[in-house]
């Protein structure tokens, strides 16, 4: 009779405590949207986090990731994330790492990512930060063929923006190109560098507001003055 009596405790249980799980799940999917119309970034993380642990899926911990990286809190992103290179990963997962790794100063890792991403979906935007990336990580050599596709691919209406100034500017595209494509050149041949400084000269042309290649013409100059 007890054992009866116990299975039909169970058997009551089990349907109550799927129905409470089911309560919450809406209740922080509620949640969830109200904050996201408020612009709530802390509220839509810890709403995630609780769906997340109510109802694990890879799509929720990739958003999550994404909301981490978008606030800036990187380290957050890539523990949901990881940071190793995996063909698997969603182009969300792909995303966060790339860019949350370039934000952490790590850019060969980040040039890995980026180079996935490009591979997916080639676009000039993606190949500026692969092409950057590679410089910074010392493959000038390799970073040229990004460099001409971007070149070659970026259109008219296509702007990038520079934050070396305190105040935010805007160029188009293929100048920050040609921009990097001189910086590869130098760093290829520091011997030549006239060929770098025509083509930071090319980039001033097609973006007189261009600063950040004004400064490198000048560091250039500078140093074939102190090389003269």
């Amino acid at each position: 009779m007890k054992k009866i009596v116990l299975v039909i405790c169970i058997a009551l249980v089990i349907p109550m405590g799927i129905q409470a799980q089911e309560d919450l799940k809406k209740h922080y999917q509620a949640f969830y949207k109200q904050n996201l119309e408020q612009g709530d970034v802390q509220g839509v993380i810890n709403a995630l986090t609780h769906l997340n642990i109510l109802d694990p899926s890879q799509e929720r911990r990739d958003t999550l990731a994404l909301v981490y990286s978008n606030n800036n809190q990187h380290m957050q992103a890539l523990n949901l994330t990881g940071i190793e290179v995996n063909p698997q990963d969603s182009d969300l997962a792909l995303q966060v790492k790339a860019i949350s790794l370039k934000a952490l100063n790590q850019p060969k890792r980040a040039a890995e990512h980026f180079k996935l991403m490009f591979e997916r979906g080639p676009n000039p935007y993606v190949a500026y930060e692969l092409a950057d990336l590679m410089i910074q990580a010392g493959d000038s050599q390799g970073s040229l063929s990004k460099i001409e596709y971007g070149i070659a691919n970026a259109t008219d209406e296509m702007k990038y923006a520079f934050y070396e100034r305190q105040q935010p500017y805007e160029v188009p595209l293929k100048a920050a190109f040609v921009h990097l494509k001189g910086l590869a050149q130098y760093n290829i041949d520091k011997n030549n560098i006239d060929e770098a400084i025509a083509s930071f000269d090319e980039a001033l042309k097609m973006a007189p507001n261009f600063n950040l290649a004004s400064l490198s013409k000048q560091a250039l100059e500078s140093r074939k003055v102190t090389e003269e």
